[in-house]
């Protein structure tokens, strides 16, 4: 079969899954306060301590931002001078905010948006989004990005630690639609079962706000937690090092693509 007709096909099949979330839908943007403008204060502090390092140097990169919402993220990369970013969300009401600041976001669906991409991108950021997929959504949203990247293209997935004692059960409970939580393993597994390599898990940091001094009460009980999680987790025969609430993957797109069992 000609490889245009097997593109074709792939293409038409995913365009018509129906996703399991119900109520939260995996591309929009669920984690922002009630006051949207504030946000642009807060998140720029999250994401500037958390997620610029891991940009590219060259500004004008084309990065994707999945569920973008108010356009949070694609506003770190402007104010930093990236000049070729796009933000897509399925929710009007939140790109209308993003918009209105002059911020490049549309609404967009993300398996068609991505499977009429007609040029790669540089590096795509999606956030939570893999919580609000079931298994096999995962990997065909994972396949999807994988396929939209340019070689050496980087994929940053933000997602909720279900290695963490306190946070891990409830933040899968908490939502209908949370199907699944991930630990630095299983992040690592399934990105390098879609292809991915030097794939990197990272703990983010809730604890940016350096200007209110309880921000370091928090840090230390947070890290004095994380090394009573540690010891634990030892005497029980399992290797968990990283405990914090969200954790978050870089890997690399490089070809070819091998399907790998197992973490990288």
């Amino acid at each position: 079969m000609p490889e245009t007709m097997v593109h074709t096909r792939e293409k038409n099949l995913t365009s018509q899954v129906k996703l399991a979330a119900r109520i939260e839908p995996f591309d929009t943007f669920w984690e922002g306060p009630e006051d949207v403008e504030k946000g642009y204060t807060s998140f720029y502090q999250f994401y500037k301590h958390n997620y610029l390092k891991y940009l590219p140097e060259n500004k004008a990169a084309r990065i994707l931002v999945i569920s973008c919402g108010p356009g949070y993220f694609v506003d770190l990369a402007a104010r930093h001078g990236y000049t070729n970013v796009t933000g897509i969300d399925s929710d009007p009401a939140k790109v209308a905010w993003a918009t209105d600041r002059n911020l490049s976001c549309q609404v967009a669906e993300v398996f068609p948006f991505l499977e009429e991409a007609a040029e790669p991108f540089d590096v795509i950021f999606c956030e939570q989004e893999l919580n609000h997929l079931t298994k096999d959504e995962i990997v065909m949203f994972l396949d999807l990005c994988w396929d939209r990247l340019a070689e050496e293209g980087t994929l940053i997935a933000h997602v909720l630690n279900g290695a963490n004692p306190i946070t891990g059960a409830e933040a899968l409970a908490q939502n209908f639609d949370h199907f699944n939580t991930f630990t630095d393993y299983t992040l690592r597994q399934v990105l390098g079962y879609c292809g991915f390599d030097q794939v990197r898990v990272i703990p983010l940091n809730l604890y940016v706000f350096y200007k209110n001094p309880m921000n370091y009460v928090a840090m230390l009980a947070a890290g004095l937690l994380s090394l009573f999680f540690r010891f634990c987790f030892v005497l029980y025969g399992k290797k968990n090092k990283i405990f914090t609430k969200k954790i978050a993957a870089i890997g690399r797109k490089k070809s070819p693509k091998l399907r790998r069992g197992h973490g990288t």
